[in-house]
């Protein structure tokens, strides 16, 4: 069983070296948190440009089918003026004359309107193309910056699996050396910040990350490392810079050489 930390100075530090143990801890989900995010915001990207380009690309189907269909109107219609002119040669009186124009006239009629229709949807065609190709061409950059991400994800998986593995054990070994009642408090403290920070250093007459100034007689206090200071508006525990360097330094240097243990 670890052995327990007694004076004021050895919890200090112990809690300091948790939080930075836990911050390491933060850091590597945050990164590996946000990634997936990304990679699936592409593949929803990616599958809606597919769709797109699919359900487009049946509407040009259509288009070409409209314009065949035109195109064979137009074929019936002149066959039909053909066939009305080779009747006009034949008829006997102008009555079946004039009702074999107004057919041709309305075969002509059905040309002009097709051919005018076909335009129409040729241009629509161009239209449609153009949709295509752009969604074609964000789609294959969107599936290149795809491929990278989760190549990224991968990497960053693999070479931080490890190592917050070390973390997650040291900092499980960190709390059993330190006070339950401690620990209890750390989590508090820590649960209730959004950047996770239970535990922080003096910057600039501050608590880190507060711009409200602490009295230069409790800086003094916790300089001397006698009893646990607890910022009053923070609510954070506070150590002094030079012992958050010195056991920010030890606890980098033990990861590191943990590491190189396992690898090895």
């Amino acid at each position: 069983m670890a052995k327990k930390v007694t004076t004021a100075e050895d919890k200090l530090r112990s809690l300091y070296a948790l939080q930075v143990i836990d911050s390491k801890i933060d850091k590597i989900r945050i990164i590996r948190g946000e990634l997936p995010l990304e990679v699936q915001d592409l593949e929803d990207e990616i599958e809606g440009l597919r769709t797109r380009v699919a359900k487009v690309q049946e509407e040009l189907d259509d288009i070409d089918q409209h314009i065949s269909d035109r195109r064979n109107k137009i074929a019936e219609s002149k066959d039909l003026i053909k066939k009305y002119e080779e009747q006009q040669n034949n008829v006997r009186n102008n009555r079946e004359y004039d009702s074999l124009s107004k057919e041709i006239e309305f075969q002509g009629l059905e040309i002009q309107l097709c051919e005018k229709k076909i335009k129409e949807h040729n241009a629509q065609k161009v239209h449609k193309q153009e949709v295509i190709d752009g969604a074609k061409e964000k789609l294959e950059g969107r599936e290149g910056d795809l491929e990278a991400k989760k190549s990224e994800l991968d990497e960053i998986i693999a070479e931080t699996k490890l190592e917050e593995e070390i973390l997650v054990q040291k900092s499980d070994a960190m709390k059993k050396k330190i006070e339950e009642r401690l620990v209890t408090a750390y989590e508090r403290i820590r649960g209730a910040s959004k950047n996770g920070l239970a535990v922080v250093p003096i910057e600039r007459e501050a608590s880190a990350g507060s711009f409200i100034k602490i009295p230069p007689q409790k800086q003094i206090d916790v300089a001397a490392r006698k009893k646990i200071i607890v910022d009053e508006h923070s609510g954070r525990i506070l150590v002094d810079m030079e012992l958050a360097e010195e056991e920010r330094e030890k606890m980098d240097k033990l990861v590191v050489k943990e590491m190189k243990k396992i690898a090895k």
